[in-house]
């Protein structure tokens, strides 16, 4: 998982082509008898923000601080997308109006999660340069207090040769990286970018040179890079990972799972390499990251997005995270338990010192693990131990104590609480199950008028730390 060496969330300008991506769910059930074609019975209606807005979409969920350029129309879709805009937090102070341009809506229709059709509403004419310098002046006002920025090309005329080389031109005057996410066969108007990201297909036409496997994937990753001026080459290949060749040519593989729905893959890629690139890790660490964010993407349905705490719970669930990561504090565990609920995912709380560890704790936690979908397990602190074991006690301090327990299968978070009782941790999460010892049966427990259920497990016999200690002293 990358570093946050940023103790503010990264701030990261986006310019490029926003559009809305309309879904209209149904089912197909007859046939019209004006024409042989289905007809859709629509029983729901979605809409999200599109193309470099899915992108921005991803950097809020991920936590950025996040500022768009664009050209939009004066139409009633640029009214909703300004509207999308503001809900998510982002001001629609540096969007170029234009009165003769359609705002690009997308509407898809979906029977039984297929897409039967799509149709587009939009203007696709580049933008004037007078406009162009509009943008790129803006971004030479803000971009002193910027981290990174993403080009968003969906090829809907926004992202000119003009707009391009001033953006590209201003980020490397100010050090500023600059990632694109590129449109079309002729990727001079990038030159000078920090990298792009074509997948296999886009890196093929735009090279000139057939990728049919890793031999031609190397000859046309390095063409781009010479070609193009870029400090970083990559190609993306779906389930094969992502290519990278800087001084030397590297793989890394894909975290994909199961696969869904791969509509907006590349917006989560552009989105996530900037995210971690801004809070200044290296290419080699935000390359994994992103494909872990792919992984998460691609086993949802439609464009989607992904949170830190998604990665961390998927990186998990492939044996790849690293054990301090599911060390939280009160307000990071707040977020997650709010998430999970969102997802429908059925969340277990217990507690304890868990001073010694032991095969009767290892086997308490793996049957509370069984009541739901997320384990979160609060640790008294050192502080308390003391007040509830005595001076002598805890043997191990409270960090390796959660890092300990971190590391578990069955624990998914740990939490450390500096309270007598962790009632206001339970407040916090609250749970859908509270999993105490079956010691407990007959007396109140804490924390069991927030949870919806309470579960009582019996301990493995001759097994507590308390004997532990004991045996080790007779010795």
């Amino acid at each position: 998982m990358i570093e946050f060496k940023n103790k503010k969330p990264p701030r990261i300008m986006v310019v490029g082509d926003l559009m809305i991506d309309k879904y209209m769910w149904g089912s197909c059930d007859r046939i019209s008898p004006e024409a042989p074609v289905q007809i859709l019975n629509v029983s729901n209606e979605s809409s999200v923000l599109g193309g470099a807005g899915n992108v921005l979409n991803n950097l809020v969920s991920l936590g950025a601080e996040v500022e768009i350029y664009s050209v939009i129309g004066s139409c009633d879709v640029a009214k909703t997308l300004r509207k999308m805009l503001s809900e998510i937090n982002i001001k629609t102070t540096f969007l170029v109006e234009d009165k003769s341009r359609k705002t690009s809506i997308k509407t898809r229709l979906i029977a039984s999660h297929q897409q039967i059709i799509r149709y587009d509403k939009e203007s696709t004419s580049e933008i004037s340069n007078e406009q162009a310098e509009l943008i790129a002046n803006e971004i030479d006002k803000n971009i002193i207090n910027s981290d990174l920025i993403i080009i968003s090309d969906y090829g809907k005329g926004v992202v000119t040769d003009y707009l391009a080389k001033k953006v590209i031109e201003s980020g490397k005057t100010n050090k500023i990286k600059v990632l694109v996410d590129p449109k079309g066969k002729d990727y001079s108007k990038y030159s000078g970018a920090y990298l792009l990201t074509p997948n296999r297909i886009e890196a093929s036409l735009a090279s000139g040179i057939q990728i049919n496997n890793d031999d031609d994937t190397k000859l046309a990753i390095k063409k781009l890079k010479e070609d193009i001026g870029l400090s970083v080459s990559l190609i993306t290949l779906s389930e094969n990972g992502i290519a990278m060749f800087d001084k030397t040519y590297k793989r890394f593989p894909s975290a994909v799972r199961s696969v869904y729905d791969v509509t907006g893959a590349g917006d989560t890629v552009i989105a996530s390499l900037g995210f971690a690139l801004a809070n200044g890790n290296k290419i080699e660490h935000a390359l994994p990251f992103a494909n872990l964010a792919a992984g998460v993407v691609v086993g949802k349905v439609g464009s989607s997005t992904t949170t830190l705490n998604e990665i961390i719970e998927y990186e998990s669930s492939l044996n790849k995270s690293l054990s301090y990561e599911h060390i939280k504090t009160f307000e990071e565990i707040l977020q997650l338990s709010n998430e999970a609920r969102n997802r429908g995912k059925k969340i277990v709380f217990t507690n304890g010192c868990f001073d010694i560890l032991h095969s009767g704790h290892v086997s308490y936690l793996e049957k509370a693990k069984t009541f739901g979908d997320i384990l979160i397990v609060g640790v008294n602190s050192d502080q308390s131990v003391k007040i509830l074991k005595g001076e002598e006690r805890p043997i191990n301090s409270q960090q390796d104590r959660a890092f300990i327990l971190a590391a578990l299968e069955s624990v998914d978070y740990v939490v450390i609480f500096n309270e007598e009782t962790p009632y206001d941790l339970i407040k916090l999460i609250s749970p859908n199950v509270l999993v105490k010892g079956a010691d407990y049966e007959g007396e109140y427990v804490i924390g069991q008028d927030i949870a919806d259920e309470l579960e009582l497990i019996e301990y493995l016999p001759g097994k507590s730390t308390t004997q532990l200690i004991d045996t080790i002293k007779n010795r």
